[in-house]
């Protein structure tokens, strides 16, 4: 893909790459901690800012912490919001001593200090944000609003994925309304849940084991809106990752233009996809696939 817009910043943690709003950028990276690719897109044919952001930030020998931000649709300030969200994560991460212990307190933390900085601008400016934290073999889940957030196994398994808090979210979790159903209902961009907000609460999942050959996905709900959840599966589940990246905004910008049949909602659009280290997946006897 060819970069366009403004380039990434360099985040004050060392290693760590912010992505704040580029017209349309991405990125392709090895850490020791594992693979990632990010691709964040500004909704074709809009002349406003990008309102996504997304960061990449190593902590320690063994962790790597990643986030997407969507800025609230029609708030004002939902860029600066969102920049602000992962710049604060970015902060507060790279101020933390970098102990394994350390590392989910740092992140409540960071949730908490964006949604006191957000308020106190008094614009009433609100994002979404989802955080990853990968940590020894395992992801555990920080959301707050409907950005995604699951593990796919090769075989397509879904092994874990966030409820979007919103009333389609919790009605497809409860099992009254079908997840394509959810796609295009005409409440889906309803939120109840948002970072600058006074009564924001953040959802914290139990770390979950990621075994050799499974997938993490981060995503803005530009992803979700042109995207049914079986074919980003199908997508992501094996294959090289920057091509899996690559296919899955193709495929989302086509729906966004008409061009695809499918959903289609025009809309800026983020993803990250993580993977372990190739050490890790061509080890004998590793994990196994699922």
């Amino acid at each position: 893909m060819v970069q366009q817009g403004a380039a990434s910043v360099t985040a004050r943690a060392p290693g760590a790459r912010l992505f704040l709003g580029a017209e349309a950028e991405d990125a392709d990276l090895d850490f020791a901690q594992g693979q990632v690719s990010v691709r964040t897109f500004r909704s074709p044919g809009k002349e406003t800012n990008n309102e996504d952001s997304a960061a990449v930030i190593p902590f320690g020998a063994n962790g790597l912490v990643l986030a997407v931000a969507d800025g609230v649709g029609g708030s004002p300030g939902g860029q600066q919001a969102s920049n602000l969200a992962v710049q604060t994560l970015a902060d507060v991460l790279a101020r933390t001593s970098p102990e394994p212990d350390n590392l989910r307190t740092a992140i409540v933390d960071a949730v908490e200090e964006a949604n006191r900085r957000i308020l106190d601008r008094g614009r009433g400016a609100a994002t979404t944000l989802v955080v990853g934290e990968l940590l020894n073999g395992r992801v555990r889940s920080y959301h707050v609003g409907d950005s995604e957030l699951m593990t796919v196994g090769q075989r397509g398994r879904i092994k874990l994925r966030v409820t979007p808090h919103s009333p389609t979210g919790f009605a497809v979790e409860a099992g009254l309304l079908d997840e394509d159903e959810a796609v295009e209902h005409d409440t889906r961009h309803l939120l109840f849940n948002v970072i600058g907000a006074p009564d924001m609460r953040i959802e914290i999942g139990t770390p979950a084991r990621i075994d050799a050959y499974d997938t993490v996905i981060l995503s803005s709900d530009g992803l979700l809106d042109n995207l049914f959840v079986d074919e980003i599966v199908r997508i992501i589940r094996s294959g090289d990752l920057a091509r899996a990246a690559d296919e899955l905004t193709g495929l989302a910008l086509a729906r966004m233009a008409g061009s695809d049949t499918g959903p289609s909602k025009p809309d800026d659009l983020t993803i990250i996809l993580y993977r372990l280290p190739r050490r890790r997946r061509g080890r004998r006897g590793s994990s196994s696939r699922s």
